[in-house]
């Protein structure tokens, strides 16, 4: 399941139409807006192509000049990536083995930055000690 807010821009002329559509619109839940012409929404999908069709529904609506999405959040990334954690060592193996001298561990930064977690844990695994 993923979930991601999207931000919805009109002229403030139209804001409550679009307002009242969207609102009326099943692709979508409303949140809030202000008079500035900036409306938040959320939307769900088993995927992220489910979740662009919702989105070119929204887009589609009369005078919406922007719909962005902000956030996204993924059920599925989020297990696969707990799944790594959770099956890994939680201290790497180096760092309890003796025989390697301190001034050679490089530290990689950290592990919430990583673009993908899985393949960074593997390769230092496999670093050559």
């Amino acid at each position: 399941m993923n979930i991601s807010s999207i931000v919805v821009q009109t002229v403030p002329k139209y804001l409550e139409e679009v307002v009242e559509n969207l609102k009326n619109c099943d692709a979508c839940d409303y949140h809030m807006h202000d008079e500035k012409g900036r409306i938040i929404i959320t939307i769900e999908g088993d995927g992220v192509a489910q979740e662009l069709e919702k989105l070119r529904v929204i887009e589609s609506i009369p005078h919406v000049i922007a719909a962005d999405m902000q956030m996204s959040y993924s059920e599925d990334e989020l297990d696969a990536h707990m799944e790594v954690i959770n099956g890994g060592d939680a201290v790497p193996k180096m760092l309890n083995d003796d025989s390697i001298d301190a001034s050679k561990i490089v530290y990689n930064g950290d592990l919430k930055k990583k673009d993908d977690l899985a393949t960074f844990t593997k390769k230092f695994d496999e670093t050559k000690r």
